[in-house]
């Protein structure tokens, strides 16, 4: 008795990559299916794999039909001109397309380079790219209504970047890694945002948490790599007087040193969130194991809803028959 369709699919969808071109030569049922999972997501190949995968689907709309998910990582390589142009091509093809990734060399990314996407017609429900943050790259955005999850890992320039409120209007989720407070404002002006993840330089104090303001809904996580020296005493509050409604807080802090007494300080501000429940900081710092679960202990005591705690050890703290253990 033959397995329906749907089975065959689930079953393929179990093997490795390279289990699957002996599978395309069995016969042409199993090609189909095959041809289906194996171009259904394509991950970060290599430069010359990655070159002939383009060529193929630029030449093959067939298969280019079938991709859902296309990562491209050149980072580690100068593109020529020609290149780009390809992978443009490439993106006019995939009209199945919903999450894409383009990652390129620090080199690449001073350049002005968003018209590579020019040629995506797919309506993305993701996007991460390194492109710099320059007005091509907002007029891209524009033209994506379906956008849920957004990654912006390229430079900010002086100009402008800016984005209608009509656009991306289900965003929620949205990741800046160089991006000033400019950048972040646009994105999040006016747009249904609950997930952010952030960074801060010193040059821009605490203005990236003042444009989070400008969400339509409540932030409900948030993800902070500080790379300043302001202490935990300091920023908590910061935070807390924003977006004291916020479940899950965490930050990374690369630059300013603390102590246990440090952290003891920064208790009375957890009073203020009132739905937190997971919370991660991580800095460098010369605290104990014994002084972290003190610091639980009196974190976990002014903010009740705490349900873990992650502190520089790298140890998980979690509450259990009222007293705070951890694991890890």
């Amino acid at each position: 008795m033959a397995f329906p369709v749907e089975i065959q699919d689930c079953i393929f969808q179990e093997l490795e990559m390279h289990d699957l071109p002996p599978v395309l030569r069995v016969n042409s049922h199993f090609n189909a299916i095959a041809t289906r999972i194996l171009y259904r997501i394509i991950p970060e190949l290599p430069m010359r794999r990655c070159i002939a995968c383009l060529k193929v689907l630029c030449s093959n709309p067939a298969n280019a039909a079938l991709v859902r998910k296309l990562s491209v990582d050149w980072s580690s390589h100068r593109v020529v001109a020609n290149l780009f142009r390809l992978l443009r091509d490439t993106l006019t093809h995939l009209t199945a397309l919903r999450h894409l990734s383009i990652e390129l060399s620090p080199q690449d990314n001073h350049y002005s380079l968003a018209w590579v996407l020019h040629g995506c017609r797919s309506r993305l429900r993701t996007l991460g790219t390194s492109i710099r943050c320059d007005p091509q790259l907002a007029a891209v955005l524009e033209t994506q209504p379906d956008l849920i999850e957004l990654c912006l890992r390229g430079f900010q320039t002086k100009q402008p970047f800016t984005i209608s409120q009509d656009a991306m209007p289900v965003l929620k989720m949205f990741r800046a890694v160089h991006a000033g407070p400019a950048v972040i404002s646009s994105v999040v002006r006016g747009r249904p945002l609950e997930v952010i993840s952030l960074s801060m330089f010193i040059e821009d104090g605490f203005s990236p948490l003042d444009s989070l303001l400008h969400s339509s809904r409540p932030i409900k996580r948030l993800t902070i790599m500080s790379l300043d020296n302001t202490p935990p005493n300091i920023l908590l509050p910061e935070i807390a007087n924003r977006l004291p409604k916020l479940e899950a807080l965490h930050v990374v802090v690369l630059m300013a040193m603390f102590d246990r007494q440090t952290l003891h300080d920064s208790s009375p501000t957890l009073s203020r969130f009132s739905d937190l429940r997971y919370l991660t900081f991580m800095a460098a710092g010369s605290a104990s194991v014994e002084d972290e679960g003190e610091i639980a202990r009196t974190w976990g005591k002014a903010c009740p809803t705490l349900r873990t705690i992650i502190l520089p050890k790298g140890k998980v703290w979690f509450e259990r028959d009222g007293k705070w253990m951890c694991c890890g």
